[in-house]
């Protein structure tokens, strides 16, 4: 790799497509609860959404697919290896499509188990269950496209994930209103619509990723089927799926307390949690393309091309981040009117927006160092530090929340995120060092 830093262009021309694309996620939620919502009762909208949530924190257990795929192909990339980069996105799309696969198999205990766990009426469970039962044959094609979404970023062909995003969630909100408002197929509509949807874009994405399919590495079985490399995969994704599941762990913590504070608490930190999302979306997009321009560097065993990389990417992310916070400090107030009228959720929504400008800016560093570590395959310290600032956190709501209440959850979070951003800022040297005794080998 020639360049010894990449141009602010290069970070803009990854970062900018990834936030693009995530605008258009809570638009596809918005239209499906409002095309079953002129249905006429408030079932159907429960089904949707029961659904939707049910088959989404299990697909995002499988996140790691995507994080894995790109911190490998953005190295091997790197490293001028493109034959192991096209065998690394076959590896991932067959995981993604077996793992699918076995999801179709147990489903009828994937539908049991969740609604144990998330009781409804039964003409809610009735209307889910018949949402749940289309929707899973989406299964292997969607968590198949992680793998896809991973090679498109590490290659740093961003504006493809955009048009995957963008035909996906428009074929999905055209379809939803055809099959809903055109045809009345009610809450089956919107399930074969976001199938349709799901399936197409796997064709799409695997067009987008022709140039790996140029060659004949990506059906060399030897390769794909490689010991050596393949136990790499598996530690790193195996790491990052620990890191995920502690995570997921700790946001739905967040919501569980949230509820015993009562129903005007737990109503303000659901729109404060819209704040949050908006944050998330948009440094995403500076988190991958950190990704992506330090795992080549790793790949090229440049010390001096990733920690420029770093720098730049997350200055970035910082302007981004003060500019969101300063939106946020003086425009919540009126979103926050927006989204409720109901006078005690606005005051208490607003007591507690400052927590969310500050999180907004303490949270930066979380996201950055998770995709320096990602694009240099660090997982093991990512799964390390998670699972301790986890465990701090949790040990701090118990603590400090029945003294403090929902202050002391907001706190929490806040401690969370900046113990992220600090431990792996600690250890970063060590991949510095990583890179620096792995040169000789890469000359």
């Amino acid at each position: 790799m020639a360049e010894t830093a990449p141009s602010h262009r290069r970070i803009l021309k990854i970062a900018v497509p990834i936030v693009l694309a995530n605008i258009s996620v809570p638009l596809l939620g918005a239209v499906d609860t409002g095309v079953v919502g002129q249905m006429g009762a408030a079932a159907p909208i429960g089904a949707v959404g029961l659904g939707a949530i049910i088959l989404a924190s299990i697909y995002w257990i499988f996140g790691f697919l995507r994080m894995g795929t790109t911190g490998l192909v953005a190295q091997a990339t790197g490293a001028g290896d493109l034959a192991e980069s096209g065998a690394i996105l076959t590896r991932g799309v067959m995981i993604g499509l077996a793992a699918g696969a076995v999801m179709v198999l147990g489903q009828a205990a994937i539908t049991w188990a969740a609604f144990r766990i998330a009781p409804a009426s039964p003409e809610v469970e009735t209307l889910a269950r018949d949402y749940l039962a289309i929707r899973i044959w989406g299964a292997p094609a969607t968590i198949a496209l992680y793998a896809v979404n991973g090679w498109l970023i590490a290659t740093e062909r961003t504006r493809g994930v955009l048009v995957l995003q963008l035909w996906m969630n428009g074929l999905n909100i055209a379809l939803d209103l055809w099959f809903v408002l055109g045809l009345g197929w009610g809450v089956q509509g919107v399930a074969i619509a976001t199938l349709i949807a799901e399936l197409t874009a796997l064709g799409l994405g695997l067009w987008l990723c022709r140039a790996a399919f140029s060659g004949a590495q990506w059906r060399d079985w030897a390769r794909v089927f490689d010991r050596a490399k393949l136990q790499r995969m598996w530690v790193v994704n195996s790491d990052i799926m620990l890191r995920t599941i502690a995570l997921q762990a700790a946001m739905t913590g967040f919501l569980f307390v949230s509820a015993g504070f009562g129903d005007v608490e737990l109503a303000a930190n659901q729109i404060l949690w819209q704040f949050l999302m908006v944050t998330a979306y948009a440094l995403d997009g500076f988190a991958f393309a950190a990704e992506a321009l330090v795992g080549q560097y790793v790949g090229a065993a440049s010390v001096v091309g990733m920690r420029a990389a770093s720098l730049q990417a997350s200055l970035w992310a910082v302007g981004a981040s003060v500019l969101m916070a300063l939106g946020f400090w003086a425009l919540g107030p009126l979103v926050i009117d927006i989204m409720t009228t109901a006078p005690e959720v606005r005051l208490a929504a607003r007591d507690f927006l400052p927590f969310v400008v500050a999180l907004c800016l303490l949270g930066v560093g979380a996201y950055m160092f998770d995709g320096i570590f990602i694009g240099a395959t660090g997982t093991r310290e990512m799964r390390n530090t998670v699972l301790l600032a986890v465990a701090i956190y949790a040990l701090f709501l118990w603590l400090a929340v029945p003294v403090w209440g929902n202050a002391a959850l907001w706190s929490g979070l806040m401690l969370l995120n900046l113990l992220r951003g600090l431990f792996l800022a600690a250890l970063y040297p060590q991949l510095e060092r990583r890179v620096a005794r792995a040169a000789p080998d890469q000359a």
